[in-house]
């Protein structure tokens, strides 16, 4: 494929993972206000950020096994038509069960954009040529990620849109990607022997998966970490889990083929992409929160001041994908992206409620720089060194452990954010001689600053500035344990051929070994 031909093709793909970007990262000022107009719990709000998780971490290796299986094009329009039908029906919802109920829809269909985009790339476009284009994708993510969160509080602050809205903004990317798709993308077709799907290991990947994330998105907030609910879901999560790895090793044709993991670079590229999701996901998401409360931004401003992370993702993964196709060498580049993620996360560990926003801004974009070098370029070394038919598994499972890091990191780290936030109010109340009571310091909820008398106020934002940076104090022993898993990744020459090439090859080869055995 040409160039051009390549972008075309892209187009569609590039407005899918937009929306599945979106999907998530809207909500996340409007929360607040969605929770309160639908008159719901506080573990309400829980199950809303999390439902549409859950969801698209568990289904990320079923749709990439599919991939392998079946028109990726196809099942690429099924996903985004499942996150329309989501949309449609959040944007609609009159009571909270119905509103959880259409983001597990939509997670569905996120999961499916998230590993099938990657997929058809790695289809289409040969590991040489790969960088330049995945740096494209580094730069949807970039916008995706910093337009969510402002287009959410843009809409919940105009009144004649609203929080509704939030939902149905994704609704016309979709359709016009599922319109593109159709037009642009051409996969040639390929011959596939007769397949039978492991519907028993899929029901246990997802059912152990869920029980695990269910677990660490509610310790520490709905029950202790070390009570019965941890031992019956983690008990229930490993025993599903093991049975899953019994039948998946025994079946033709398993959900997660757990030969790919005889590969070095597939099991390194794994872990390292699960200690990224920890440590970025995991520190990240709660800066929103550090702007609102700490610094007394509001939802629109906070979601601006992310910018500077943004935008070194996003030159940093444009950047380094150009310079990787031109010159093949790429390892340099995951080592690099790690180091310097690991500084920008120690550095932040240095703020507080006084930190300036220069200060504040160059650190959020030496961590931009190096999750933009990294997180996509794992992606392509695992590409490169697997057979074409295991393209999908390979790249859903990276996806998946991603995801699934930063599910853990973000329950644990809030649960530890929650307890030093709840410490520090109440060491700083009786510092004060301030009875205690009324501060906003619960842990399941984020004060109204604007109702705080001044002297409290005060010692609120300076416990959300200290927890904040402690959260990126411990992530940065797992970005650490990131950079020397990445060292140990051998750096193999990029693939000139496309995986459709490389699969008809594959099958020819076979063809031909058959056609000798026959004869001998």
């Amino acid at each position: 494929m040409t160039n051009r031909q390549i972008l075309q093709a892209m187009s569609g793909l590039m407005a899918g993972m937009f929306v599945a970007i979106l999907a998530g990262t809207v909500v996340a000022n409007a929360l607040p206000t969605i929770i309160a107009d639908l008159e719901a719990s506080q573990s309400s709000y829980t199950w809303v950020v999390t439902a549409e998780l859950l969801a698209m971490t568990a289904t990320v290796p079923l749709w990439g096994k599919l991939s392998d299986l079946f028109d990726k094009k196809l099942l690429l329009q099924l996903s985004l038509g499942m996150f329309v039908v989501g949309s449609l029906l959040a944007g609609f919802s009159h009571d909270v069960e119905l509103l959880i109920l259409s983001r597990v829809v939509q997670g569905i269909g996120a999961g499916g954009l998230t590993a099938l985009a990657q997929v058809v790339m790695a289809a289409i476009i040969p590991p040489r040529r790969l960088g330049k284009y995945a740096g494209i994708f580094g730069a949807v993510f970039a916008i995706g990620t910093v337009a969510g969160p402002l287009v959410g509080g843009v809409l919940v602050d105009t009144s004649w849109l609203g929080w509704r809205w939030c939902f149905f903004i994704g609704v016309p990317f979709a359709l016009l990607a599922i319109a593109l798709l159709q037009r642009t993308l051409r996969l040639p077709a390929v011959a596939r022997r007769e397949v039978k799907i492991d519907f028993l290991g899929a029901f246990l990947i997802v059912a152990g998966v869920c029980a695990l994330l269910i677990w660490v998105t509610l310790a520490g907030n709905e029950f202790d970490w070390a009570s019965w609910q941890t031992a019956a879901l983690t008990g229930a999560g490993v025993l599903l889990l093991v049975a899953a790895v019994f039948v998946e090793a025994r079946t033709a044709e398993p959900v997660i083929p757990l030969g790919i993991f005889r590969n070095r670079t597939v099991t390194l590229t794994t872990v390292a992409s699960l200690l990224v999701g920890v440590a970025m996901f995991g520190g990240t998401v709660f800066l929103s929160q550090y702007f609102q409360v700490s610094l007394g931004k509001s939802p629109t401003v906070a979601g601006l001041m992310s910018l500077p992370m943004i935008l070194g993702l996003l030159v940093s993964s444009t950047v380094a994908g150009q310079v990787i196709s031109k010159t093949g060498v790429w390892k340099r580049y995951l080592v690099a992206g790690a180091v310097i993620m690991t500084v920008g996360l120690g550095l932040l560990s240095t703020i507080d409620a006084d930190t300036s926003f220069t200060l504040l801004s160059a650190y959020m974009a030496v961590l931009g720089i190096g999750v933009g070098m990294l997180m996509q370029n794992l992606v392509l070394a695992a590409q490169n060194d697997v057979p074409a038919s295991e393209l999908g598994a390979a790249t859903s499972v990276l996806s998946f452990f991603r995801s699934m890091g930063g599910t853990i990191g973000t329950s644990v780290l809030g649960a530890i954010l929650a307890n030093r936030v709840a410490s520090e109010i109440t060491k700083g109340l009786d510092a004060a001689g301030i009875p205690a009571g009324g501060d906003g310091g619960g842990e399941n909820s984020v004060p109204d600053m604007s109702t705080l008398p001044e002297p409290v106020r005060q010692i609120v934002e300076h416990a959300y500035g200290v927890a904040t940076a402690d959260l990126f104090l411990i992530a940065t022993p797992c970005a650490l344990l990131a950079l020397l898993t990445v060292v140990f990744i051998k750096e193999k020459p990029l693939k000139t051929t496309s995986g459709m090439e490389r699969l008809a090859e594959e099958a020819a080869t076979a063809t031909e070994t058959d056609k000798t055995a026959v004869g001998s």
